[in-house]
């Protein structure tokens, strides 16, 4: 997911405890608990700096978005709020774990995925059935909020918010497993991406040599939008010698298409076609 709604994950989990009995410190404590949380899985985007081998695009969302690291995240953040604010409570300890918990598993929902079971697997988990930015979060963290600012029991409101946030997953992500599964029986491989409308999917296949980019949801027809050619049987060396990210993305996509033409030899992700070029796209000139 983008930052802004990491951060509203971070203040709406706020929202849903009841600080009715905390001190003024110990819900400043928890503010920066839920906040950082929220937030210090994407620290690893500092790997940029020092990333000479063109590994970025699998450090970002790598390791630091393992569910092995987070209680280790939670440990951190845990010392840091009983430094800053002398509290002691190991209940700030459980709501890290849960803000760090929910960073890493929202962002598996997306196209772009996150290496969820590293170090004891590099592949790339995805699902693709939630878009990077998701406005029906936005719309009931805003309804939460004006809710909220008028009732007298406030965490109760945000605690429902978070059920809808729940139920809108769970639509979402059953909708998506019926497509890639009536996709799955004709074709090769499949990818999903979630489109910014709600119910709406980007499907990509590849069969042999083939792929194809549809628009589609179970309320409506299949429409084919984009049908491309790759050409696998190129041989990549020169391409990967000389241009490491290209080698990265090919183990960070699910499939790829490649271009191999006389004055241009690349590959890129299909899930991310325009309809001219994929923003996610690596190539040298001939």
């Amino acid at each position: 997911m983008d930052t802004i709604t990491h951060t509203l994950f971070g203040l709406t989990l706020y929202g849903a405890a009841d600080k009715r009995e905390l001190q003024k410190n110990e819900k400043r404590a928890l503010l920066v608990t839920t906040l950082v949380g929220s937030q210090i899985p994407d620290a690893d985007v500092i790997s940029r700096l020092w990333d000479t081998e063109g590994m970025y695009q699998m450090w970002h969302r790598g390791i630091t978005h393992s569910i092995f690291l987070v209680p280790l995240f939670a440990l951190l953040i845990y010392w840091l709020v009983r430094v800053l604010f002398k509290v002691t409570d190991m209940r700030y300890f459980y709501w890290a774990m849960l803000s760090v918990f929910i960073h890493n598993t929202a962002d598996v929902f997306n196209a772009w995925g996150t290496g969820y079971f590293e170090p004891f697997s590099d592949a790339r988990l995805t699902f693709g059935v939630i878009p990077i930015v998701d406005f029906v979060y936005w719309g009931i963290f805003l309804v939460a909020w004006l809710v909220a600012r008028r009732q007298n029991v406030r965490h109760t409101v945000y605690r429902y918010a978070w059920a809808a946030i729940f139920v809108h997953v769970l639509i979402q992500s059953a909708q998506g497993a019926y497509l890639y599964q009536s996709y799955a029986t004709e074709h090769d491989e499949v990818a999903l991406s979630a489109s910014f409308i709600p119910t709406q999917f980007t499907v990509v296949t590849k069969t042999d040599d083939t792929v194809s980019i549809f628009s589609d949801s179970v309320y409506q027809s299949s429409v084919l939008q984009y049908e491309l050619t790759s050409a696998d049987d190129a041989d990549l060396t020169p391409l990967f010698d000389e241009n490491k990210e290209a080698l990265t993305l090919k183990q960070w996509s699910p499939f790829v298409v490649v271009v191999d033409e006389d004055e241009r030899l690349g590959l890129f992700d299909p899930r991310f076609f325009d309809g001219e070029s994929s923003f996610l796209y690596e190539y040298i000139e001939l």
